[in-house]
């Protein structure tokens, strides 16, 4: 037990009021500080254990999908790279992750005990695991498009961690847009490409907002602010993003405000 707040606000109590009451009282807001502090001390550790599995996933995960039609092509090798300079690694997590995604290659890689790990670390944070998804999806279009053994394998990894085929559909389009926008770098010759100045149409533009064109102006402003709100970096990397991946996180939000700028300039909204 912390007693730490107790010893403070005891005798915080008795130099304000030199009365047995202002002890008392400090005592009791004494005790509501430790247990505030013992909350965000056990917040602080499940995020860094939802950052480490994230971590371990990501790169793995990724190789075992590049893999998933039996063989690692050079497309899977040039989008691998590209994702991994989106990404603020140091030296030692750059060789940390060239590792795991070897692992991920082998045939005796256990992606389900990996993935069970992930959806257990993430327990309660949904958004988290969306963005894990999101990063294996975009390798995969960058790589061959998101096509074949790649699309059937990521769709059971999405199913894995409780992500349905409707939400997987959304995500797909998501990112189609975001290439389109040129929201991720553009893309190897298997995948997408950001055209230049592109801007995405606007019924793309209605579904990474989630809203149908028939919806109220409202609504679409409603829901462009829940989404900047549920994917804001800050927020991510709080509930365990690792910060090294803080950069994808912001071209999703950018991406995000391009679909609200190309439905907000078609409705001449303000």
């Amino acid at each position: 037990m912390n007693w730490t707040g107790k010893i403070i606000g005891a005798v915080l109590g008795y130099l304000l009021t030199r009365r047995p009451t202002g002890i008392l009282i400090g005592l009791i807001l004494g005790h509501l500080w430790d247990q505030y502090a013992a909350r965000g001390g056990a917040a602080r550790v499940e995020a860094t254990a939802v950052r480490a599995a994230f971590f371990r996933a990501t790169f793995s995960v990724m190789g075992h999908v590049a893999k998933s039609d039996g063989r690692v092509s050079e497309q899977d090798i040039a989008a691998a790279r590209r994702i991994f300079g989106q990404f603020n690694l140091g030296e030692a997590d750059t060789r940390a992750a060239i590792e795991l995604y070897t692992q991920g290659k082998q045939p005796d890689f256990n992606a389900e005990g990996v993935l069970g790990e992930l959806a257990a670390a993430c327990r309660g944070r949904p958004e988290v695991l969306r963005m894990f998804l999101e990063i294996q999806m975009r390798a995969a279009l960058m790589a061959d498009g998101l096509q074949g053994a790649s699309r059937e394998t990521l769709a059971r990894i999405a199913s894995a961690l409780g992500v349905g085929a409707l939400e997987f559909a959304h995500l797909e389009a998501f990112l189609r847009f975001q290439a389109q926008v040129g929201g991720y770098g553009g893309a190897s010759a298997g995948g997408p490409r950001a055209a230049p100045g592109g801007c995405g149409s606007l019924d793309e533009a209605y579904e990474v907002l989630g809203v149908r064109p028939q919806a109220t102006d409202a609504e679409v402003k409603r829901a462009y602010r829940k989404l900047m709100s549920e994917n804001h970096p800050d927020k991510l990397v709080a509930r365990g993003l690792p910060e090294s991946m803080l950069e994808v996180a912001k071209q999703k939000t950018q991406a995000i405000q391009a679909a609200w700028e190309r439905v907000r300039e078609a409705r001449g909204m303000r």
